[in-house]
């Protein structure tokens, strides 16, 4: 069957590798569309510490079910419209011990840790497959990210009280921005990208800061009668922004962490301790924010296709990521159409 695969930085092709054997606990599955994100990106660029090549990448998935094994509960039946949660648990380290199996120790995510999904077929334990109702297998490929986002609003423990900042409107940041509205929050939405500013503001954003063009510190303290924001959601894993979340979010307040500095950040400590801050990270997500997704999804009300920047057959996946590489700010996802 066909499949991309990422050999070394830059290299990009398609392969073809086996179809994979359906066993009794597991579910198989035809891709319809997979999308590529920023750790694919990443990976394509070298980027990457955690990845291991050559990778098959993947792991934002839109599938339909072609069959099942024996068994697998009823629930899950051929012809369904699915999703995948993507990540493995132990069982065992501290993090499954607790109930938090999004961070597991030894987690392997898919297209990262091992081969992923941008592939024609798939075979998946039946616990990792979550029925999309009536949601498009288009529609279902945004799924994974965007619960990424929910995750760290659930972290933060956002509620109605709330001034919140989102640092980065990416795919992830606009799940933050979704999540902490139908809470009830107040949100801020920042980034270096005004289409995205505008599209966050479309999702429910009450405000929207350009950090390269405007002076971030006076606009918060305005907005929030000098106070700072109760809770900053950081989404973009750099240096400036990571310094820019403590710096900026309110005395006893709420950093949450989900972007990865590619390198080491220097803090002024003296605010975790003056502040009283609780300072989080944010690892992928838990089944039920995926379903808090899919219930978003299905009111109709997400402008899905300002979200998808294009959709390419697996045969220009490589040209298409050239150009995101180029220019990764202007781009929300890319779909690869293997119908």
């Amino acid at each position: 069957m066909k499949a991309i695969q990422i050999s070394e930085p830059s290299v990009m092709k398609v392969i073809d590798i086996a179809e994979p054997k359906m066993g009794d606990d597991e579910v198989l599955l035809k891709m319809k569309y997979v999308g590529f994100c920023g750790s694919d990106l990443n990976t394509f660029r070298g980027g990457n510490p955690m990845v291991k090549m050559p990778v098959v990448p993947g792991h934002e998935v839109g599938a339909e079910i072609v069959s099942v094994g024996k068994n697998v509960p009823e629930g899950l039946k051929p012809g369904m419209t699915v999703t995948v949660n993507p990540y493995t648990n132990c069982g065992k380290c501290a993090s499954c011990r607790n109930g938090r199996v999004n961070a597991c120790e030894h987690n392997e995510t898919l297209g990262v840790q091992r081969w992923g999904a941008m592939c024609e077929y798939i075979a998946l334990p039946w616990e990792k497959v979550i029925p999309a109702g009536l949601l498009t297998p288009r529609t279902c490929a945004l799924i994974e990210p965007m619960s990424v986002g929910f995750h760290a609003v659930s972290r933060a423990q956002v509620t109605d009280i709330d001034v919140v900042l989102v640092i980065g409107c990416g795919m992830v940041g606009m799940g933050a921005v979704v999540r902490s509205v139908q809470r009830g929050a107040t949100v801020v939405a920042a980034d270096i990208d005004d289409e995205k500013l505008a599209l966050a503001k479309e999702m429910g954003a009450s405000y929207t800061i350009n950090t390269m063009t405007e002076d971030v510190h006076a606009r918060l303290r305005e907005m929030t009668s000098g106070f700072g924001p109760d809770v900053v959601i950081e989404a973009v894993g750099s240096t400036p922004t990571y310094q820019m979340a403590v710096d900026e979010v309110a005395f006893t307040g709420r950093v949450i962490c989900i972007g990865y500095a590619k390198s080491e950040v220097s803090f002024q400590t003296k605010y975790f301790v003056q502040k009283e801050l609780d300072i989080r990270g944010s690892r992928n997500a838990q089944p039920s924010d995926f379903r808090a997704v899919i219930h978003y999804l299905e009111r109709g009300t997400c402008p899905v296709d300002r979200l998808i920047s294009k959709e390419v057959k697996p045969e220009d996946a490589e040209t298409a990521m050239n150009q995101w590489a180029e220019n990764p700010g202007k781009v929300f996802r890319i779909l690869v159409d293997f119908q």
